[in-house]
């Protein structure tokens, strides 16, 4: 059977079937080759044509009868079949052109009314004031040509909503310094919240929730009033900070909390502004991990390694007693030594390596003191006791 019909790329077609009608055993052949004759033949592209060519042939009629009754059986069921699809696919090309004749009408109708809106809310920015009374109240572009009013006021108002979104909220983000009797902390420290006193951590049991950080309690504590003006200044919102710091500091040692609005945004960064931090930047110490954070001021800055949750850290021991020195040594510019640790990836182990270098040059000095000391400094006192 497969000598006589071919397969090509763009689908079945039957050689001639004069080839079909000379075998005369063909009648002989099985079931599944009949059943594939038949498949052929209903598929052959110009059926009308083939059928007409071959099927009034008597030879092929007389040796072939009952598979002529087959192919016109099985023609008459694809031909219905294949109307029966055509107008399923007509019905569905007419649903689709329906579906998209009503979204562009959607669309269009959407696109008109948010156009509208839009140029209602710019009429009512750009209209004068008006007073109780309805009367429209005078402003500098008054004497300008109304459409003129409109367009400047428009710009006022979004120069306004722009300043409020990169800008601090206020000119002084803290009160004034406090003044006798009462006592105003010599330095200002200004910490991190996230990554630096707590770290955000994420469980299938618990969801997330904020890590306190090992030894917070105790650093807190020893930086509290009157010794330092402790200040927590964050990029996060307010609704998330205060909930965790009033967790975390219930003693109220952090006297101040400055979140998000209180930060400049600046090419995609809340920048932290100590300009407006209304304190005298020399007694001001800024404790962050992120550099864009500070990029303003990095003279007042001391970056620490990010803290990512680790529970052996113990790097807020060695922040207070960098804080400490600094207290007991009553340094007069804080930006001084601040710069000079800027050069250290991490400026606290730099601080406990200068600490330990120079316990170890006092108790040398010490020793050597004590060598050097004259014998009648040594027998002194039991000669004096004595007499």
């Amino acid at each position: 059977m497969m000598s006589l019909l071919k397969f090509h790329q763009n689908g079945l077609q039957v050689r001639l079937w004069r080839n079909i009608v000379q075998r005369s055993d063909f009648h002989k052949k099985s079931s599944c080759t009949l059943n594939s004759f038949i498949k052929t033949a209903a598929s052959h592209k110009n059926y009308s044509n083939f059928a007409h060519s071959y099927l009034t042939n008597k030879q092929f009629l007389t040796v072939n009868s009952h598979l002529v009754s087959k192919v016109i059986n099985y023609s008459s069921i694809s031909a219905e079949q294949s109307n029966q699809q055509q107008t399923n696919d007509e019905e569905a090309q007419k649903k689709n052109s329906r579906s998209w004749q009503l979204m562009k009408f959607g669309m269009t109708l959407m696109g008109l009314a948010m156009g509208f809106a839009g140029l209602t809310v710019l009429y009512e920015i750009g209209k004068p004031k008006v007073d109780p009374d309805g009367n429209p109240i005078e402003d500098e572009f008054s004497h300008l040509p109304y459409f003129s009013q409109m367009f400047y006021r428009l710009k006022k108002e979004f120069t306004y909503y722009k300043k409020i979104i990169q800008e601090p909220s206020r000119d002084k983000l803290l009160p004034d310094p406090l003044t006798h009797p009462y006592i105003q902390p010599p330095y200002t420290v200004v910490l991190e919240m996230t990554d630096v006193l707590v770290h955000p951590d994420w469980t299938y049991q618990t969801g997330w929730r904020f890590k306190k950080r090992p030894g917070v309690d105790a650093f807190l504590e020893a930086i509290a009033p009157p010794q330092f003006e402790t200040v927590v200044y964050t990029a996060e919102q307010g609704l998330t900070v205060f909930p965790i710091l009033d967790a975390l500091d219930p003693q109220g040692y952090i006297m101040y909390r400055l979140v998000r609005d209180a930060t400049r945004f600046v090419d995609g960064h809340h920048v932290k502004d100590l300009d407006a931090l209304n304190r005298d930047l020399s007694k001001v110490i800024v404790i962050d991990w992120n550099s864009e954070s500070v990029k303003f001021h990095p003279d007042n800055t001391l970056k620490i390694p990010k803290w990512t949750g680790n529970d052996n850290d113990t790097q807020l021991y060695d922040l207070a007693a960098f804080l400490k020195t600094i207290l007991q040594t009553n340094v007069e510019d804080v930006r001084e030594v601040l710069h000079y640790y800027r050069q250290f990836d991490n400026p606290l182990e730099a601080f406990r390596e200068n600490q330990r270098k120079l316990l170890a040059q006092m108790e040398q000095d010490s020793k050597m003191m004590t060598e050097e000391k004259p014998l009648t400094a040594r027998w002194a006192p039991s000669f004096l006791k004595s007499h």
